[in-house]
């Protein structure tokens, strides 16, 4: 029978797997950014901050899905050079995410033939700032208000089936108890092509945050804790 546990450190192919397999058509589309997103939007998370993350267990020890983040997005960008250098300067990690040649100036995410700027995604995943403080205008203020920071995803067969409601109710009582400055609460992000979730997050207590739409029709969302 399936269950809600803590994320251990065996669980980390399981939680690449469950990032690549829901990530949108756009990144789906395009090989360098399946190779690449579990750094960008996973790993940092359950490298740095594994007592707030969880997944849902298919009752025979594999991760079918995770709720993942951190109480505060200021702590993590503190800690951030220690998933650099253990994480992403690893052997897997550099051969997954080439260190980019600079850091100075953030390329476009897409070129110009509509695809996908491999350089650009690296350069997100080597600087905590473009990956999650910095932005469109708002974004800053965002952060600074709602620090706690969450990603929920469940492999296809595992979705509509009340786990998501559970898994985030888990997270949240993780963040209250940590004992870390998590502001006014939690927010997170919708890609602009999977805004038919914001329903969902809505019934789970969160609400739409203005200026998300700024970052290419994206959704921000906050929940007040």
């Amino acid at each position: 029978m399936a269950f809600i546990r803590p994320f251990k450190s065996s669980d980390t192919e399981n939680a690449k797997h469950i990032c690549r397999a829901t990530l949108p058509p756009s990144l789906l589309s395009s090989p360098a950014a399946v190779r690449m997103a579990p750094y960008l939007w996973t790993l940092q998370f359950t490298h740095l901050f594994p007592q707030n993350c969880f997944v849902l267990d298919n009752g025979a020890g594999n991760a079918v899905g995770y709720v993942i983040g951190t109480p505060d997005v200021f702590a993590l960008a503190e800690a951030y050079p220690r998933y650099v250098a253990e994480v992403l300067q690893s052997e897997q990690g550099r051969a997954d995410v080439p260190q980019p040649e600079q850091l100075e100036t953030l390329e476009a995410l897409k070129n110009e033939d509509g695809g996908v700027n491999e350089t650009c995604l690296a350069q997100q995943a080597y600087n905590i700032n473009w990956l999650v403080l910095d932005g469109v205008e708002g974004k800053r203020e965002l952060v600074e208000q709602y620090r706690a920071m969450l990603h929920i995803d469940l492999l296809e067969g595992w979705q509509g089936q009340g786990w998501g409601r559970k898994m985030i109710e888990r997270f949240v009582e993780g963040v209250k108890g940590s004992g870390m400055n998590y502001g006014r609460g939690i927010q997170l992000g919708v890609a602009a092509e999977n805004t038919k979730v914001v329903k969902f997050y809505e019934k789970v207590g969160f609400r739409v945050y203005p200026g998300g739409e700024k970052e290419g029709g994206n959704v921000w969302m906050v929940r007040d804790l």
